[in-house]
């Protein structure tokens, strides 16, 4: 379980995210929708601890994840990240760059890492591309290779951080899929996406950030088919 209570984060003077308290269950998956600035992302470095927060606290699985005491490179191994923007080793196969992290984090020898790096890239599709190099990939593809990457490491948790923005249209949708096979499985994930049709499909709860809070929450059939909130209808109508 992810529980968020009270956060609040800002960058020098600029208040960013101003008392956000959120439940993400086992098991369920929570869409984050709001505009540029809302909060979103940073809230998801935050989550990973890739950010420090002002005040409040952020706890996975009943641990602090901003507490001086925390291992957060433990950490870090429950939860999974996936970038708007892929980062992968040119020099190394798409084999070896999902391989390099289970044995360099998690101690897994030659032969465990390719096992589980085979296992990962072909669940997402990529069994095809293990010898290809990175540069050689599409950008959907890229981030398909992004999300095995993160799964390798066998989180518990997979965040999302608009992983599609940065594609074109006609590669949004192999990535969607490989998410939503994701969701399916039962994996924990909390999405920050523009995909709002996607979002309404996969997503147990659906939350809209306004201005650093969540200005609403509920199921996607609530928030996004019925909003109570006229900003949270001005803001689905501005990305149809």
């Amino acid at each position: 379980m992810i529980e968020i209570d009270n956060v609040h984060k800002s960058f020098g003077d600029l208040a960013v995210v101003k008392g956000v308290s959120l439940t993400v269950n086992k098991g369920e998956v929570v869409s984050i929708i709001g505009g540029s600035g809302s909060g979103k992302s940073t809230l998801l470095m935050c989550i990973n601890g890739l950010e420090p927060i002002q005040k409040g606290s952020i706890r996975v699985d009943g641990v602090e994840v901003h507490d001086s005491a925390t291992d957060l490179n433990r950490l870090r191994q429950k939860i999974g990240i996936v970038f708007q923007q892929w980062n992968a080793f040119p020099h190394l196969t798409v084999l070896e760059n999902v391989m390099l992290a289970p044995r360099k984090v998690l101690g897994k020898s030659k032969r465990e890492a390719e096992e589980l790096a085979v296992q990962q890239l072909t669940h997402v599709g990529l069994g095809d591309k293990l010898k290809t190099f990175p540069g050689k990939l599409s950008g959907g593809q890229q981030q398909r290779m992004a999300i095995a990457r993160a799964l390798a490491m066998s989180p518990d948790y997979m965040l999302f951080d608009e992983a599609t923005s940065a594609l074109d249209p006609q590669l949004v949708g192999e990535v969607l899929d490989t998410m939503r096979m994701l969701a399916e499985d039962g994996m924990t994930m909390v999405l920050v996406t523009h995909e709002i049709r996607f979002a309404r499909d996969v997503s147990d709860r659906v939350a809209f950030f306004r201005n650093g809070l969540v200005h609403e929450i509920g199921s996607p059939d609530q928030v996004i088919g019925n909003p109570v909130h006229a900003e949270t209808a001005a803001f689905l109508k501005s990305v149809k």
